[in-house]
């Protein structure tokens, strides 16, 4: 017998049983996640159903996560409710559903003319939008990481064309965060409902509009049935950013392990999430002008009027919010910047390109 392989093998031993031993000694979990959003929009709560796969496969499945559709356990707007009073570990939802409770929670989403998804990833990571969400959700006894994005989103369905700013006083829209607020500047009156409550909304004629994501998620909504004009862009979802909740008590929790396995695989989910819709989208959109929506850019007149109110609104509550004030002292200048920097190269050669592409 050659005894070199034989010690070799000994030594070796104990390095090959090590991992197993450190896996085993992390304690089993099991987590409920309710989340904002229904199962039939499979890219959006699919991103949840990918996060619970994701954690048990890094975990061997010694921590589970179970997903629920909105309205199982949790109303789709409660998540941040639920978490607080600790009736639920977890959820996944978007800050800009909470405005109420506190107006800074729509930047961590999207705001009116706010940055992109790259942007918004570069801010939250690299810019310090990270720290000031940590700080907002640890007063809401919750901790947050960015799960999930959409990317920049459509400007919703509409009964009737917007020619002007008049064709906007008491249109009722239904739009989320502080869009809402804006639009209400404008002279609509905005409604905050749920996705799944919105077709039944326009059908009965309890609003007029709504905006909700993208072609893909609109057609299986069905909204071109009820309402034929399709408005773009959403200026304020330049990307719209979800948020992975967790109840402050049960992350504390966690073992380091597990909360480095819920950062890679919210981070998975959300990279995952953009392409999923990417790709799914255009294919959508053709399908929908096929069946007769009538696609629409929104008029100049009302976009700048709503970049006017957009900013008059920022400047309003930063100087009522100190949370606020401190979120647009970073968030204004850093998207400034963004702005500058592709305007010179990312949006001068989507100009000529898709243009010449169309061509």
């Amino acid at each position: 017998m050659n005894r070199r392989l034989v010690l070799g093998a000994a030594a070796s031993a104990p390095m090959l049983a090590a991992p197993a031993l450190a896996q085993t000694q992390n304690p089993e979990i099991r987590w409920r996640a309710p989340s904002s959003f229904p199962k039939n929009l499979d890219i959006l709560y699919g991103g949840l159903e990918y996060l619970s796969k994701r954690v048990a496969q890094m975990t061997d499945n010694r921590f589970r996560i179970q997903p629920f559709a909105a309205g199982e356990i949790v109303p789709a707007l409660q998540i941040l409710d639920a978490l607080q009073q600790g009736t639920v570990e977890c959820g996944q939802t978007a800050s800009l559903y909470y405005v109420g409770k506190d107006p800074t929670f729509a930047a961590f989403t999207a705001i009116p003319f706010g940055m992109n998804m790259r942007q918004m990833s570069a801010w939250m990571r690299e810019g310090g939008g990270n720290q000031l969400a940590a700080k907002l959700y640890r007063d809401y006894n919750v901790v947050g990481i960015p799960f999930g994005d959409t990317g920049t989103q459509m400007g919703g369905w509409f009964r009737k064309e917007m020619r002007t700013l008049d064709d906007l006083k008491g249109l009722k829209f239904r739009i989320s965060g502080f869009a809402g607020h804006m639009f209400n500047k404008l002279g609509a009156n905005a409604i905050q409902i749920p996705g799944a409550d919105i077709y039944p909304a326009l059908e009965r004629g309890t609003i007029d509009a709504a905006e909700w994501i993208g072609p893909y998620d609109d057609e299986k909504l069905g909204f071109a049935r009820v309402a034929r004009y399709y408005y773009a862009p959403g200026f304020w979802e330049g990307s719209s950013r979800g948020v992975f909740m967790i109840n402050q008590r049960a992350y504390d929790t966690l073992p380091d392990a597990y909360k480095h396995v819920l950062d890679v695989a919210c981070g998975e989910a959300t990279m995952n999430m953009a392409a999923q819709y990417d790709d799914a989208n255009p294919k959508a959109l053709r399908r929908l002008i096929a069946g007769g929506a009538q696609l629409r850019a929104w008029p100049r007149e009302i976009m700048q009027a709503a970049w006017k109110a957009a900013n008059d609104l920022y400047e309003e509550t930063a100087a009522q919010n100190p949370r606020f004030k401190e979120l647009w002292a970073s968030y204004k200048p850093y998207r400034d910047e963004q702005f500058q920097w592709f305007r010179v190269c990312e949006n001068s050669y989507e100009n000529f390109t898709f243009a010449a592409a169309a061509r």
